[in-house]
């Protein structure tokens, strides 16, 4: 015991006072001889999305939500005018297109001037006093019976005539039911445009109904009343240029529509075939296709300005690499590249070229002619604010502003 406290004990503490003396010399004269390092300033990168022309199988399928309706009731109008002399059915029967409604009786006048009464003769002319001349006998009048025949096939709901009504030429007398239905739904400009080489036919697919099955005739009408054929009505707001690709960058609803949501500017519709079960009211799916391009060249319809016959696009500059899925155009302030040298400038600046365009998809667009396979284009429009999807943009929690 007495050793530990006159030699281990004092060696210890002596060991523990040279660790610290020798840890304070370090810190005073060594490390605080060491030059500080630069402070890094803030900086960004921005990088351009780059893509490259590729050969692709455009398919130029639009998928529109619809409703089944019912088919307007046909009305039935008087051919000719005169008396109504016989009804051949009633309200509530199944008749077919040309079957005799109703009779109508019309007064013929005979040919040439009408006969006036006989005049008396007078006693000289007659030779002798009080006789008379023959009256001239009147034709009895002469009639013809016209039937008025059902313009369609189907129920006769209404047939607004009585027996000896008199009735004129394109009075309404009834209306017909056809009993028939047509898939009917709302397009948008962009499905418009992509629907100019009118399809035949549609498959159509109901909600909680029988198999898909085709229906054999579409007809596509713009709001303004004009067929598919014509010009689109409406337009688009600051060009085909500036909507179609914009409307292509978010995700697609089940109808083909815009997640956003387009004004519509047309009705496709298609007849329903009679041997098919419907009711109005039933959702649908309408899927039209009108066309399609193998095995040619395409880019995003994001990279064209333009979406139909002709458009633009941004040919990626000379240091832009697409395989690295874009180009960095700017650099922190106080960085450098390695081995001393300053740091580059701006890549190249982007040069436009107008395209001959064919089909599109919603996502990808057919160039026919100015671009060739593998050539890189700018992924987006520049100048096109881009779209921010819908919902929350952070992850963590919302807090209100102001107090």
């Amino acid at each position: 015991m007495r050793v530990f406290r006159r030699v281990i004990l004092p060696a210890a503490w002596l060991t523990v006072f040279a660790a610290i003396a020798v840890a304070l010399v370090k810190i005073a004269f060594v490390d605080g001889m060491a030059p500080e390092q630069a402070a890094v300033a803030p900086g960004a990168q921005v990088a351009v999305p780059v893509v490259q022309a590729t050969r692709a199988t455009v398919t130029n399928k639009v998928e529109i939500k619809a409703t089944v309706q019912n088919d307007p009731a046909v009305a039935v109008r008087s051919t000719v005018a005169g008396v109504v002399t016989h009804i051949f059915v009633e309200t509530g029967a199944k008749v077919a297109s040309g079957d005799p409604l109703y009779q109508v009786r019309t007064e013929v006048q005979p040919s040439g001037q009408a006969p006036e009464a006989a005049e008396m003769a007078s006693p000289s002319e007659a030779g002798g006093a009080g006789s008379r001349a023959p009256l001239v006998a009147q034709p009895a009048p002469a009639y013809t019976y016209s039937d008025v025949n059902a313009p369609a096939a189907g129920t006769l709901r209404t047939l607004d005539v009585l027996i000896d009504q008199q009735v004129s030429v394109g009075g309404n007398a009834g209306t017909i039911d056809p009993g028939t239905f047509t898939v009917s739904g709302p397009v948008d400009a962009a499905q418009q445009y992509r629907l100019l080489a009118k399809p035949g036919s549609a498959q159509i697919s109901l909600v909680g109904g029988p198999a898909p099955f085709t229906c054999p005739s579409v007809d596509l009408k713009s709001m303004a009343g004009g067929n598919g054929d014509a010009a689109v009505a409406g337009g688009m707001a600051g060009g085909a240029a500036r909507s179609v690709p914009s409307a292509a960058i978010g995700p697609s609803g089940a109808d083909g529509t815009p997640a956003a949501g387009g004004t519509p500017t047309g009705t496709l519709s298609c007849p329903v075939p009679t041997d098919i079960e419907v009711f109005a009211g039933l959702g649908a799916t309408m899927t039209v296709t009108a066309g399609e391009a193998v095995n040619v060249v395409t880019v995003p319809l994001t990279s064209v300005e333009g979406s139909i016959k002709e458009g633009i696009v941004w040919l990626a500059g000379a240091e832009m690499n697409p395989n690295a899925g874009g180009v960095v155009i700017g650099r922190p302030a106080d960085a450098a590249p390695a081995g001393g040298s300053p740091a580059a400038g701006p890549a190249g600046e982007p040069q436009q070229r107008k395209v001959q365009l064919g089909l599109n998809d919603g996502s990808r667009v057919e160039v026919v002619s100015g671009l060739s396979e593998g050539e890189a284009v700018l992924e987006f429009i520049p100048g096109v604010p881009a779209q921010m999807p819908a919902g929350p943009q952070f992850g963590g929690p919302v807090f209100p502003m102001g107090g």
